[in-house]
């Protein structure tokens, strides 16, 4: 039987720390400003990002890394033995699944295996984590895949977003939505549901309040967490992580809460301020 490698895409936001501690192979995605291509997480920082935004007053693009950067990351370990398991962004929001699947057809039938998240941002990151987990325990490939399939149901991943340009300017709500949450200060919550994302509650009043109402929203009495391991993922918004973690360490028993900050893809379409709190439901 094979070892296995577990690979994901950048936008998993995991820090280099995590990354390293589970020895997860990551394919950086790309962020796109005017004539420049960066390299998530590589060639640009999330603070990179706003700076060049604020500086050429134009939002950024992303697109997906091409074929032969997937078989480019995935080669080496194939060639040292190894099955791989890519666990990427939900094919739903993003044509990453369906280009490492591209990529996992120039080698033999069997090597490399994809699950879909049906999640972003450390939504997929729960799943790769426990994959990696599984496969430092020896676990085949087929029954990592399997095992990860039936958690990513599980998933709940949220933000609560702190501006609307962001999502306005890529596409993903109105004018009309964008100018109503200026006037009436309303902070919506993204929800991510069957692998797409939705809007669900929709906080109005101060930022601090809107902040503890997501927290209501979302974590509630804690009941329905799996108590292994929470993240909670902004976009430069350290304060609020900060809050958010003494809030669960004093109310909740949850064994590891982590913090990361979302990369430069995801701080694409969410804006400044954004973060969120993900878990896996019991």
């Amino acid at each position: 039987m094979n070892k296995v490698k577990i690979f994901t895409d950048s936008t998993v936001d995991l820090s280099k720390e995590l990354v390293e501690k589970y020895e997860i192979g990551v394919v950086p995605l790309y962020v796109n400003i005017e004539d420049s291509s960066y390299l998530d997480g590589v060639e640009i920082t999330t603070a990179d990002l706003y700076k060049l935004v604020g500086e050429k007053q134009t939002l950024p693009k992303t697109s997906t890394a091409p074929v032969t950067d997937f078989v480019n990351a995935f080669a080496p370990w194939i060639n040292a033995g190894y099955d791989i398991i890519f666990i990427g962004v939900s094919s739903k929001l993003s044509s990453t699944y369906q280009t490492a699947a591209l990529a996992g057809r120039e080698f033999d039938e069997g090597r490399v295996t994809l699950v879909d998240s049906l999640s972003l941002s450390t939504g997929t990151a729960l799943q790769v984590i426990k994959a990696a987990e599984l496969a430092k325990a020896g676990m085949d490939s087929k029954t990592i895949a399997e095992t990860v399939s039936k958690i990513t149901p599980r998933v709940r991943a949220s933000f609560i977003i702190d501006t609307l340009k962001y999502l306005h300017m890529g596409g993903r709500c109105s004018a009309v939505q964008l100018l109503a949450s200026n006037v009436l200060k309303i902070h919506p919550q993204i929800i991510v549901k069957d692998g797409a994302m939705t809007v669900g509650a929709k906080f109005r009043g101060k930022w601090k309040n809107c902040l503890d109402s997501y927290y209501e929203a979302t974590v509630g009495d804690g009941s329905q967490i799996d108590p292994e391991r929470i993240f909670i993922t902004h976009s430069q918004n350290h304060e609020t992580a900060e809050y958010f973690k003494q809030r669960i360490e004093k109310e909740l028993n949850i064994k590891e809460i982590l913090i990361t900050e979302a990369g430069t893809v995801i701080s694409s379409h969410c804006g400044p301020g954004t973060i969120g709190i993900l878990y896996i439901e019991k």
